[in-house]
């Protein structure tokens, strides 16, 4: 989101005394020079928010359950006090590789982003000549694909999954602003994309159809 979002909310926050919980869990994955908001930028938001980031995506430790939280200090003594009543902490050995992880050198971040942005080029360049106009997205790790004019996103997810074997995330799984796409991820190597990109074109699923031998001489 852009900076005037967040002032926008911090400001409606402080005012309304909401407490603001942001997730930028994709901070270090962005490209072509972007850079990703911190909620705590912006003047006033530590008074009302904390923000999370983990190590999942940028470390590839999914799954791992590893994390931090920075911000308010009330909230986080709060947040302290609730997780020593839930559980004692991860496995000693996952805490000591996040530790080296969060030391690694600049250049281990900047061959991650160069990593994605290249499966990110591949995949838009592929999804083109399969009639798809997909934006470059400047973060993260997926692709957001809007689905042919005549289907919603769960019946595109399904038809695709069906005919192809290939997995995409119906975007209504998101929330009612999804509709209409699918979620695509990039974690998989362009030699993975570009089987999922002819399994595609072998089962003659585009953005729009091909059209017919009469409507190319006919034009």
């Amino acid at each position: 989101a852009p900076r005037e979002f967040f002032e926008e909310i911090v400001a409606f926050a402080r005012k309304h005394e909401i407490l603001l919980v942001h997730d930028l869990c994709y901070a270090e994955l962005a490209f072509d020079g972007y850079q990703p908001t911190s909620l705590l930028e912006i003047p006033g938001a530590k008074e009302i928010g904390v923000e999370f980031h983990t190590l999942s995506k940028t470390y590839n430790m999914a799954g791992w359950r590893v994390g931090f939280v920075v911000g308010n200090r009330h909230v986080i003594q709060g947040l302290r006090t609730l997780k020593t009543n839930l559980d004692y902490g991860i496995f000693a050995a996952l805490q000591k590789a996040a530790e080296t992880a969060l030391q690694l050198p600049d250049v281990y971040l900047h061959e991650v982003q160069a990593r994605y942005r290249m499966r990110r080029d591949f995949l838009i360049e592929g999804l083109a000549e399969l009639g798809w106009d997909v934006p470059r997205t400047r973060a993260t790790m997926y692709l957001w694909v809007p689905c042919p004019p005549d289907m919603d996103s769960t019946d595109f997810a399904l038809n695709v999954l069906q005919k192809t074997g290939v997995v995409v995330t119906p975007g209504n799984a998101f929330g009612a602003a999804g509709e209409g796409y699918v979620r695509v991820s990039l974690i998989a190597d362009c030699d993975r994309l570009g089987e999922a990109l002819n399994r595609l074109k072998a089962a003659g699923i585009r953005y729009q159809p091909e059209p017919s031998p009469e409507t190319v001489r006919s034009t």
